[in-house]
């Protein structure tokens, strides 16, 4: 059975994960219609990026998600970052970053992505200018004068809509992009990521640390109730060796690469695996398409810039979105893809030249990555620059994001 088509012309976002369920609810706020299609069912145990991961949300991000009414749905499950400690195995050099020294109460929050993911289903059954199709699948793809023509096969049929702008955020492996003949370069860092909860012997202190090591970076996370979020990388081929590690064994190999900062790990929760890869699309933009998120560029985890990098896509577009006639016209689209490429390529060269260098087994590298950390910790214009990027403020930020006076 085919559904007419739709009678009206709404911006399609395909894609219904963190960030694209994000861009649905700000331009929903800016008041353009719009439909999501979600592969998957509208329930935060269906949705894959609704996961086990903890996220690090920069100042930025929260600032955005309290701009387009999803904070007040997440804010209860999230823990401070006050404090951020970097370091590597071995070498004498490290930065502290703190709040007080940018003026600010705390330098970003953590959140379970699944907590993320629910406040992001609240917040969505609140809309008023958005249609849902969930669980759906965009089948193909033609282009028409006025923008294109999307297949989308629902349970009750395929349905035929036409939109004057698509919007890729269906992931690092995006059907999408494929199908607008946007390549991608693919660097395969030979490395797995397991992610799980700890309970350190001493308080975290509302402090987050990344840790660096030829095995690649550790990073503990401040959750609620003294709990930590521990991030682990090790070389693909131990993958399955740690996989089948006993929680003793686990809980002695994390303690080796992070260390006694806070005394004895404890009581790991649940681990889960996820290989890591560097997608980047070739362009940002096609007539009347564009990318947004993991379609556009998904990222190494180092420095937990991925969501926060996708939020600032989504936020972007939205703005430029809600001040035009037309959402797919030419010239808004080359904007959009201008004001995002700073950011883009400095975050992206920031996470693959850290992993590079900073774990690179090169005994003579070791002085130079100590005064290089010395000098971001006691340098204030280096320092600055660290807390304002690491908080999210790069380039051109979108408008949502910016700090507002109390």
């Amino acid at each position: 059975m085919t559904v007419p088509p739709s009678p009206r012309g709404p911006v399609l976002i395909v894609g219904g994960g963190l960030v694209g369920a994000s861009l649905a609810i700000a331009l929903d706020v800016a008041g353009v219609d719009t439909m999501l299609v979600e592969a998957a069912a509208p329930r935060t145990d269906a949705q894959p990026s609704y996961d086990e991961r903890n996220l690090a949300l920069a100042r930025a991000t929260v600032n955005g998600l309290e701009a387009i009414g999803v904070w007040t749905h997440a804010r209860e499950g999230a823990t401070a970052i006050e404090r951020i400690h970097v370091s590597r195995a071995g070498e004498f050099g490290s930065v502290r970053l703190q709040a007080r020294e940018a003026g600010v109460d705390a330098l970003g929050w953590t959140l379970p992505a699944r907590e993320l993911g629910a406040a992001l289903l609240r917040r969505l059954d609140e809309c008023t200018r958005l249609q849902r199709l969930a669980p759906a699948t965009l089948e193909a793809i033609e282009p028409f004068a006025e923008g294109w023509r999307a297949q989308v096969r629902t349970g009750e049929g395929v349905r035929q809509i036409d939109t004057p702008l698509l919007v890729g955020a269906d992931g690092t492996g995006s059907f999408v992009r494929g199908r607008l003949g946007i390549g991608a370069e693919t660097f395969d860092y030979g490395q797995t990521l397991f992610v799980c909860t700890v309970t350190p012997e001493r308080e975290h202190g509302h402090r987050a640390y990344e840790r660096f090591s030829d095995e690649g970076p550790v990073a503990l996370l401040p959750l609620a109730g003294r709990r930590c979020g521990l991030v682990l990388t090790v070389p693909g081929s131990q993958a399955e060796a740690v996989a089948a590690m006993d929680d003793a064994q686990y809980l002695a190999l994390a303690q080796r690469r992070f260390g006694w900062r806070l005394g004895r790990l404890a009581r790991p929760g649940k681990r889960f695996p996820y290989a890591i890869q560097r997608v980047a699309a070739n362009r940002l933009i096609a007539p009347r398409a564009v990318l947004v998120g993991n379609a556009a560029q998904t990222v190494h985890p180092i420095g937990a810039q991925g969501f926060n990098l996708g939020l600032r896509d989504a936020l972007t577009l939205a703005e430029l979105v809600a001040a035009a006639a037309d959402p797919g016209a030419e010239r808004l689209l080359a904007t959009y893809a201008a004001r995002r490429a700073p950011d883009r390529e400095g975050t992206m060269a920031m996470s693959h030249g850290l992993v590079q260098l900073a774990c690179l087994p090169q005994p003579w590298l070791a002085p130079l990555r100590s005064l290089a950390l010395l000098a971001c910790d006691r340098v204030p214009p280096l320092k600055h620059a660290v807390l304002r990027r690491g908080m999210g403020f790069r380039g051109q930020p979108p408008r949502a994001v910016l700090e507002r006076a109390p």
